[in-house]
């Protein structure tokens, strides 16, 4: 899956998603949902499609794009790879974003600590808002009984053997 969180100075877009058949009665990312056939090679097409489907947005509206988070979780007999993109809403966008998915409000990121999230996506904003706001690293997490345990992926060139 794929989740896109939407950022506005300190401010970032939640969704409470309603109705949703994997989650629901909980606070998500701005837009995101399951890749298409087409998308498994493609996390960002992915989530610009989501972000088109549920928010009426494309990649013109929104500007310093970046995944950011990428994590593992078992869970119910499945392994849920999470792919967690972070952008800025373009300042000519009206900030009065409704989705067919559920209720958009903006928080401050100081507020979402206190959130009812999925498991994940509850570690990932914490994270987010101590570190990752502060740099440019993408980060991979992986969920253990009592968190999520994040490492920042460094980059690596292929060497010939």
């Amino acid at each position: 899956m794929t989740a896109l969180y939407l950022l506005r100075r300190e401010n970032v877009l939640l969704l409470y998603r309603q109705g949703g058949r994997v989650v629901n009665d909980v606070w998500i990312g701005s837009a995101g949902g399951h890749f298409e056939n087409n998308e498994l090679n493609d996390a960002e097409a992915c989530m610009l499609r989501e972000l088109y489907e549920e928010l009426h947005l494309t990649f013109e509206d929104i500007e310093n794009t970046a995944l950011r988070y990428v994590t593992l979780r078992r869970t119910k007999e499945e392994i849920r790879q999470n792919y967690y993109f972070f952008a800025n809403l373009k300042e000519h966008v009206d900030d009065n974003l409704a989705s067919n998915e559920g209720i958009c409000k903006w928080f401050s990121l100081n507020e979402t600590s206190s959130l009812e999230m999925p498991f994940t996506a509850k570690y990932v904003m914490d994270h987010f808002c101590t570190y990752g706001r502060y740099t440019d690293k993408i980060y991979v997490g992986i969920a253990e009984i009592d968190g999520v345990k994040f490492l920042d992926l460094p980059y690596t060139e292929n060497k010939k053997l």
